[in-house]
Order: C-alpha cells, then structure tokens, then sequence
C-alpha cells in the first residue's frame, strides 16, 4: 500500500510480504485439539506459541486464521533479525495494522527513528487500541529475531493498557521476554508447547494418507516414535516415502528417516549455532545423555551448563531430562551430530568414548561407562570395571543385565587376562550356557595378589555355573581333604537274597549337613570386600543363596535346597536383584512341587510368571520351571488336561541348557502318558532329556534319579518289576524317592520282606518329603493287604490320606493300582478317606456301597464290585472345568459366556453337569468343592 511506504523510519518502503498471513501447506493435516488450545487462548490477552523448527507454529496459526477462528480481526506480522530495532519493529507492527484495514487514529502517529520509540506513542497506540469497538488479535510471528528487551517492555505496556480489546499472539522458538510468570500467576496466558505440538500416531497416520501412502500400522508407530512427532520431519519422511520403491521398509528404516530430514537440520539447527556450541554438539554426539560435566570433560571447556541451557531455551533439540542435570538431543538430531563427527573427525571417536567411559565410572555411572569402553574398543578396561566394580552379578540381575549382556557378547574371545575371563563366563551364564561359563572360568588365573573383588568374582560364578561341586551336604566331608566322618552315600548294597542287585538306601540326613564348597569360599570372599561397596550390590548375597539351593538340589538335599531358595527370595528384594528372584520362583515352585507341596508350589509358580510379565524379561530368557511346577501341580491333583496343558506351556521354553528341568518335563511327560495307558510313548518321554557337554549328571544325582523313578513306574506298569530293578541300578545315589521306588519294585516282585526293610529305612519326620512318604505308606498297605491283612492296610491307607489331604496330593492314590479300589470298596472304616478321593460326602458313600459288600473285606453281593467305586469324582470335561474357574473368578453367567464365547445357555448347561458331577446344588459349594478336590 502506498501509505505504508512512507511509516518505515529509514525512509525506505516496508515490506508487505511481512504482513502476510503464511500460506497453509498443501496435505495438511487439520489437528483439532490445537485448534480448539488456540481459540481458547484468543479469549484471554496473551497465547504463546514456542517450539524447534519445524514443529508446526507458523502452520497452526494460519489455518486457525484460515478456519475464521479468531474472535475478530486478525492483524499478521512476520519478524525478521533486521527488525530488531525498537522504530523498525513498531513501524511495521503500525504498518501491520493498516495493512490488515484494522483503522487507528491518525493521531498515534509512527516512530521516527530505527533506533528508539518515544514512549508517547506507544502510549497513544494502546490508547487507540482500547477504543476498537471489537477484539483484535495481533500474531507475531518469529518475535525471537527482535533481541531487544526494550521492545519487549512495550509490548508487555501495550497489553496492560489495551483491554481486552487487544489478543497477543506470539510465535517463535524460545520464549518472549514478557514477565511469562506474572501471565501465569495470573492466569491470563495460554501456552502451546513442543509436547503439544507434537504428532500423534493418530495424526501421524492421516498426514501420511494426505500424501497418498497408505502405512501400517507398525510404520505409523515408528515414525512417530523416530521423529518425536515432529512436525517436519514427519513431512520431509512422508515426502521421500512417496519417492520411494518400497514406503514400508522405509518407515521402519532409521537411516532413512535421519537421510530425509539431515539436511534441514544441518541448515536450520546446527549451522545456525556459534562454533563453540557447534563443536559442544558434535563431541557429546556420542552419548545418548549429555550432562554439563561431561560435555565439558569432552571439550576441554567450562561452557557445558552454559550451551546446553541456551539451546533448551532456544529450542535448539535439545531437553532436559525431568528435574536432574542432564540432557538429550532430538534422535535424528543427534544422529546428524554424529554423522558430522564421522566425516568430519573420524579419528576423534574413540578417544571421546574412553574419555567418557572414565568421566562416567568416577559419577557412578557404571553399565554407561563401560558401554563406552566397549565403544572404544577397550575391553580390557570395560571388564575390569565389570569386576573391579563387583558388577557381574549385574549381568545376570537387574534392569542393566540385558543391556550388558549385549554389550559383552560382541567382546572377542581369547583376550588375555582374568578380568575378560571373568566378564565372559559372566556373559555366557546370563545366556544359561553354564558349560562355556566353566571354559571360560578355567582361563580366568588371578594371581596371589588379586583383589578380594577379582577373587569373589570368581567364586560367584564357579559356585553359578557348577552346582554339583562342593562337599556332599549328606556326608560332613571336609572340603579339599576327602576325608570326614559322616555316613556313606545313599548308595549301599542291599542284603538281597540273590546277592547281585543294589538296593539305595535312604540318605543320611545327619545333622551336619556341611555347606558346598564354593559357597564358603563366597561367603569367605565377601568378607574381605570393603563393606559399603558390596552394600551396593545386594545382587550378590542373593545370588549366593540362590546357588547355594541349586548346589543341596542336585546334590539330593531337597529340604535344605528349598530352604536356600526361600532364603534367596528373602535376599531379592530391590530391582538390582528381580532377574534372580523369577529364577528362585521357579526353581523353589518347581521343588515344592516335586516334593507335593502343591499349594506353596502352586503360589510360587504363578508369582514367578507374573514376575516374568512385570519385569519384561524376554521370552527365551524364561524358565521352564514356573510351567513345569504348575503341570506337576495339576498331575498330583488328578487334572491331566491341564497338567498337559502347562507342560505344553514349558516345553516351550528353551530346555536344552537347563538339564534339571528337562530331566522333569521328561518325567512329566512319562507320567502322562502311562496315565492314558501308552507304556512305550512314556518310556520314549524318558529318553528325550537333552544329552550336552554336561549330560544330566552335570546337575548332580538328582535330575538321573527323577529318571530312574519315572523308569521304574513304567515298567512296574507294565507287570515288570525285573526291568523296574533294573532301571534303578543304573540310577547314581539318591534319596528317598529312590529308596521308595526300590521298594515298590520289590514289593511288586514279591519280595515284600526286602520291600518293608527297605520302607523301614526312611528316615522321620519331614525328610522325606510329603509326595514320597504317601507313596511310602501306601506301600506299607499294599504290603499288609498282600498278607491279608485287611484292616490293617485300610488303617494304613487312612494315614496316607491324612498325610496327602492337607497338600491335595491325589495321584499316589490313583497310581498306586486296582488293590487300593478293591479295598476302598469294602472297607468300611475308609468312608472318610473315599469321601475326599472322590470328591463325595461321606453318607453318599455309605449309600453307594450298600448292597456292594460287607464291610469286612469279604464282600458280598452280586460280584466283583471293585471298581463299581470310582477313586476320584467324575472327570469334569475340559469345558466345565474352564466355566468352573470363571465361577470360582465370581463372573456371573452372562460374564462367563463372554469370556469363553458360549452363549447363556451353554454355560447354564455347564454349571448344572458341574453340579451333578460334584454333587452340589449351588455354585458357592460347587466352587468349594472343586478347590477341596484339588480341581481349582
């Protein structure tokens, strides 16, 4: 306008390009929620726009303009750096005014210098503005160039004295220079963010469709994820996606994404910044957090806190991290930064690293450092700080151990020292290869000066990766002279009357169960570390008690084994030590259930995989064991549908390395399959434990002795106590299981004499676990039965369920064969005892056995009625057990058809068979019923 010309006070035309309202980019992407902040914000007198460049200020300003948002007349000026000057920068905010037709007094007048503004005419200009018969909104756009805290006092005076006739809207990439907290503090501002300017991966997804791609949505989320959704780069990417052959594969490409968008943040970020904060930037490049300290340390200035806190201020890519001291540069900003540092000094990488790896272990800062040190190629120092430090537990425990283990898997074998030694085992125990954690801990050779931290190292992992090493707990031995005073091994020979077959006899438990030798040597160890350090690392005393349990476990000492584990779990409390505290669920899950204590087990096993979802450990990291006690749980308690359910859920899990727990899936395995009748598939089961480097024997006696018993029940299954005998003697001494299967071998080949000797053997008391010593009593019954005692063997029978009722244990009975229902229908004094194997009260038994025989064990009647009596209640079909476990959840009908997609009336149909099958008349009872019968 010709008018307008004359206002600039150099004399020179102001330029209208500046008053434009910018145009809105073509595939541009409507986003409501800032439309909606922004016209919020026009109601009160100041809207603050701040963001990085890029981020989509300008853009939400002119389509909220577009969309005839504003609550009047919009009044657009763009500020350039050349409109720093007080009489330029107000000369064009008049020009502004005329430019849009918002009419002011000719009185206000314009200034008459570039270099100052009479203060009368901003007086007059507010003074005009607070008579406009309407609001009017003036956006200033790029206000960061002005520079001038002059200016920025007049505005502020300007919109003090306007009214509400005047709305402000400011735009730039750092905050105004207006008193912000006194708008706050006053609640007259309205402020739109970075954050909020960001993309969602909803908005992410239409820009991309704006530009004619059709993305996934695993695409949507990594560009979101990438770009921080960050205005353009998101449009840069979805402009070379349009380039591209394949859009897909460059969505999911880092390096594309940082191609698309290198160029505009080298030109609008980086070179926009003085040299010193340039160098700043591409010397911390290397790190993923910066702190002042550090970037400091890395450019051999005293600038850090300085640089990095403008650049916040400017909004330069750079934020900081909560309420601490440290930064973090935008990804793909930061990947520029290093890219500049490759070409430009490539040799300066290293150097940088190693300089940050010894900054970092000086401020505590352990797993970062030695990260740096492995980026640096310097191994030597990265282990020795991973076991001067007492930080190979680390690798095994906690929220870094996935994150170490990856950084020493790329370390090279063969390095020559006991520090590398050491951080390898560590590595290849964290991947469960115990048998390259042995190789590489024989070339791990401290020498007789080693530090007490290299030495406890050591004996951590030995006694981790060896379990079966150490003084036997049974014989007192005195570690490194083989010489002691305890009893033999469970081992000995049977005073058989053929003379040829061994017999294991019960283990000694003695009262003097000795200590593993390499968990004295820990705990020797840990006694010579300065104490504050190994305070810091409460991982290792956890893991010392969790090798401790697996070391009495394979060697056969299952009480004292599950003693250690509860004692690991009371040691793993903090996040250093989760990773150990999921493995002594499973191992502690899986020896309660083995030894049928299934409702601790039970517990244990479903904390151990809660904790797995929790603390997101990786699917082939996790144990077997959790599953495996949950199957073995569900076998004791006669539900084979989900016993195989759950060892389908174990075998799942990688078993090869972990011999012990495959030794069980095995067994498992074998016992379900001679419970379907199929003798040969579960001999084949038995045959299927991985044989290693190590073998089962490398996890002691025990996982070869679970083999054997499993044997044993096979061929005593099939009529063939010779071929059971046989399976033991190739058995390696034991315990009381052993002892147990030894004896239903004998008993089974007639020679019951050798079988009571042996039974008479155990030992009292809780040494020989409940599974065991209600097989044990039933042998006694079968034994007395045999001989025609009757009412002895019923007595007999009474206390097995009596020992086997508290735990819910109702597999020995349902393995133990047909004489034990031959006696459970004619004994009357049995009525309690068959009540609660079949899950019937115990008058309706009564009732069902009248007419079927005597009571004496005579019998009498129409005929053999042994197995009119069923031993457990009527199976329950896997669909009726399913709605049984929603009922016992509280779901009401409607809920349960829901949950399993039935309708209604399918699941009242359910609910009445359950009824009947348990012999209930009402879900509560059913409920009770099912958990006394070990069903839920």
């Amino acid at each position: 306008m010709a008018e307008d010309a004359q206002l600039h006070p150099s004399g020179d035309p102001l330029l209208a390009a500046k008053f434009a309202v910018p145009a809105v980019p073509p595939a541009f992407v409507a986003r409501q929620r800032l439309l909606d902040r922004l016209t919020e914000g026009a109601q009160g007198p100041l809207t603050v726009i701040t963001g990085p460049a890029g981020a989509g200020k300008t853009t939400l300003a002119a389509s909220w303009w577009e969309a005839d948002l504003a609550p009047g007349p919009v009044v657009w000026l763009t500020v350039e750096s050349d409109d720093n000057a007080p009489g330029v920068f107000w000369a064009y905010v008049l020009g502004a005014f005329r430019y849009h037709r918002v009419p002011l007094p000719d009185g206000v007048g314009s200034p008459s210098s570039a270099d100052n503004v009479d203060h009368s005419l901003i007086v007059r200009l507010a003074s005009a503005l607070a008579q406009l018969p309407e609001p009017v909104v003036l956006v200033l756009d790029g206000l960061e160039h002005t520079g001038v805290h002059d200016i920025a006092a007049e505005l502020d005076f300007v919109l003090s004295h306007a009214g509400p006739s005047l709305r402000l809207v400011l735009i730039g990439r750092v905050d105004p220079a207006l008193p912000l907290h006194r708008y706050r503090a006053e609640a007259r501002v309205c402020e739109i963010r970075r954050s909020e300017l960001a993309f969602t991966p909803r908005e992410t997804a239409q820009l991309l469709r704006c530009h004619g791609l059709t993305p996934s949505q695993e695409s949507v989320g990594a560009l979101t994820d990438r770009t921080q959704g960050w205005a353009a780069g998101l449009r840069l990417c979805a402009l070379a996606m349009q380039r591209t052959e394949d859009a897909e594969h460059f969505a999911q490409s880092f390096a594309a994404s940082q191609n698309a968008v290198a160029d505009y943040l080298t030109a609008e970020v980086l070179a926009a910044q003085p040299e010193a904060t340039q160098d700043l930037l591409i010397r911390t490049s290397i790190l993923s957090h910066v702190h002042p300290g550090l970037a400091d340390a890395l450019t051999g200035r005293d600038d850090g806190e300085r640089i990095l806190g403008r650049l916040v201020r400017d909004n330069a890519f750079v934020e900081p991290i909560g309420d601490t001291s440290w930064y973090r540069c935008h990804p793909l900003f930061a990947e520029v930064l290093r890219a500049h540092l490759r070409s430009r000094s490539p040799a300066l990488g290293a150097p940088l690293h190693r300089e940050a790896a010894r900054w970092l272990d000086g401020h505590d800062r352990l797993t970062d450092a030695i990260e740096h040190a492995a980026a640096a190629d310097d191994w030597p120092y990265a282990a020795g700080l991973l076991v001067d430090r007492l930080a190979a537990g680390r690798l095994l425990t906690g929220p870094d151990s996935h994150r170490l283990e990856r950084l020493f898997s790329a370390m090279p074998d063969g390095l020559p020292g006991t520090a590398p030694a050491l951080a390898a085992a560590a590595c290849a125990l964290a991947r469960g290869d115990a048998a390259a954690g042995r190789k590489h801990l024989a070339g791990a050779r401290p020498g007789a000066d080693a530090a007490p931290e290299s030495l406890l190292t050591q004996a951590l992992l030995r006694l981790l990766t060896d379990p079966g090493t150490g003084t036997d707990p049974g014989t007192g031995t005195d570690p490194g002279t083989g010489t002691g005073t305890g009893t033999r091994g469970p081992r000995a020979s049977a005073s058989a009357e053929d003379g040829d077959d061994r017999e294991p006899a019960a283990a000694d438990p003695g009262p003097d169960r000795g200590t593993p030798d390499p968990d004295r040597e820990v705990r020797t160890l840990m006694d010579r570390v300065d104490r504050d350090r190994l305070a810091r690392h409460p991982e290792i005393e956890a893991l010392r008690r969790y090798g401790r349990g697996r070391a009495l476990l394979a060697a056969g000492h299952r009480s004292e084994a599950r003693e250690a584990f509860a004692a690991a779990l009371d040691a793993a409390t903090d996040e250093q030590t989760w990773t150990v505290r999921y493995h002594c669920l499973g191992a502690l899950a899986l020896a309660e259930a083995v030894d049928g204590l299934l409702r601790p087990a039970e517990t244990h096993a479903r904390d151990g995989l809660k904790a797995a979802e929790e603390h997101g450990i990786p699917v082939d990291r996790r144990t077997a064991r959790c599953h495996l006690a949950l199957a073995s749980v569900a076998a004791d308690r006669g539900d084979l549908t989900a016993a195989g359910r759950y060892l389908a859920a174990a075998r799942a899990q990688p078993l090869v390395r972990d011999v012990p727990a495959a030794a069980e899936a095995a067994v498992l395995r074998s016992r379900l399959e001679l419970a379907r009748g199929r003798a040969a598939a579960a001999l084949s089961a038995l045959d299927e434990v991985p044989v290693s480097a190590d073998g089962p024997a490398a996890a002691g006696g025990e996982a070869a002795g679970r083999i054997a018993v499993a044997r044993c029940s096979v061929h005593l299954g099939r009529g063939d106590p010779a071929a059971a005998l046989a399976a033991l003697g190739e058995a390696p001494p034991s315990g009381p299981a052993l002892t147990v299967a030894s004896a239903a071998a004998r008993l089974a080949a007639g020679d019951g004499g050798q079988a009571r000797r042996l039974l008479a053997g155990l030992p009292g008391g809780d040494r020989v676990p409940p599974a065991v010593r209600v097989r044990a009593q039933l042998l006694e019954a079968q034994s007395t039965a045999v001989e025609g005692d009757g009412a002895k063997a019923a007595a007999l029978v009474a206390v097995a369920v009596r020992t086997a009722r508290p735990h819910g244990l109702r597999a020995p009975f349902t393995e133990a064969g047909p004489w034990l229902r031959h006696l459970l229908s004619r004994a009357s004094g049995l009525a309690d005892a068959r009540a609660w194997l079949t899950g019937r009260p115990a008058d309706a038994e009564k009732q069902a056995g009248r007419g079927t025989g005597t009571g004496d064990g005579s019998g009498s009647g129409t005929g053999d009625t042994a197995d009119a009596v069923p031993l457990l209640v009527e199976q329950l079909s896997p669909r009726e057990r399913d709605v049984l476990r929603c009922a016992a959840e509280m779901m009401s009908t409607d809920e349960i058809a829901a949950e399993l997609f039935l309708s209604v009336n399918t699941v009242k149909t359910h609910l009445k068979s359950v009824y009947r099958k348990l012999s209930v008349s009402r879900r509560s009872e059913a409920v009770r019923r099912a958990r006394d019968a070990g069903l839920l």
